[in-house]
């Protein structure tokens, strides 16, 4: 929805103007063009190569019309109906119900599912899920989320270098080392917290392209329930051996119960059930 997309512009918008704030008070405009060129460095290379690197850790095997032919037709018909090329789709071997969407671009995209989704979710529900994950590949999260990374990221090695200008040389340039360490430890809070409100705003646009993709957001609200009840019992083990990919699946499977909500990569999923019913009941 537009609000979503608003929600995104502003926000990436903050992260930007955050890093510019601190790149200036701190390290003046070489020690931020050194952090922000380090930054998408390492995020341009994770973004080229991000549909490889994770479906390698998560052992994906890449299925056809022979070898998963309701999962391959069913991406089949999705992706036509969206107007996106075929991704590539993959079966995970975990009981762990999820999905998620990966790739640079609509033309290298793919989708994968773990084997405990496939098993828990009817045909509809999963059907929702899959419609989900290619409004991602439409919407181009992929990259949204990297640039958001990249400044995130920059905001974090500029901030380490901090106490290398408090004690430097150039007394024009000396910070307070009260100041520099409120920054050292606030800056990358507030850029993380930014960057897990984009991730929401963009799980949110997700749910609502995946509505549209499908045509039946009550499949999807009901698969997002059963998801939710099931995931957290059941532990994702290559999300837990590598936790920065878990804010790509569907529900975050190591969002604890616990946690304060402005740092959850996904919405409440009573807030997402409750968005999607909206929409089914033409309320939206």
């Amino acid at each position: 929805m537009f609000g979503n997309w608003m929600k995104t512009a502003i926000l990436m918008a903050a992260i930007v103007a955050l890093f510019g704030l601190l790149g200036a008070v701190i390290g003046g405009k070489t020690g931020m063009m050194l952090a922000l060129l380090f930054g998408i460095g390492m995020n341009a290379f994770a973004y080229w190569n991000s549909d490889q690197l994770v479906l390698r850790m998560y052992n994906a095997q890449e299925v056809d019309a022979h070898s998963a032919p309701e999962l391959y037709q069913m991406v089949q018909e999705l992706a036509q109906h969206a107007g996106l090329p075929m991704p590539r789709v993959y079966v995970i071997d975990e009981h762990q119900p999820n999905a998620f969407a990966t790739g640079r671009d609509p033309e290298h995209a793919a989708v994968a599912a773990t084997t405990g989704i496939m098993q828990m979710l009817t045909y509809r529900e999963l059907r929702g899920v899959m419609a989900h994950e290619l409004a991602h590949v439409k919407n181009r999260d992929t990259l949204i989320s990297t640039i958001s990374a990249s400044v995130a990221g920059a905001i974090s090695v500029l901030a380490n270098f901090a106490m290398l200008f408090t004690g430097g040389q150039d007394r024009e340039r000396s910070v307070n080392p009260i100041v520099a360490l409120l920054v050292m430890i606030f800056a990358p809070m507030a850029a993380t917290l930014i960057q897990m409100a984009i991730s929401r705003a963009r799980e949110f646009e997700a749910d609502w392209g995946g509505a549209v993709i499908s045509q039946d957001p009550q499949a999807l609200a009901m698969a997002l329930q059963k998801i939710d009840a099931y995931a957290r019992g059941i532990p994702l083990n290559t999300a837990e051996a590598h936790p920065e990919t878990a804010q790509m699946m569907i529900i975050n499977p190591l969002s604890g119960a616990g946690l304060a909500g402005l740092f959850r990569t996904h919405p409440a999923t009573e807030e997402r059930v409750a968005r999607l019913m909206q929409i089914a009941r033409g309320e939206v």
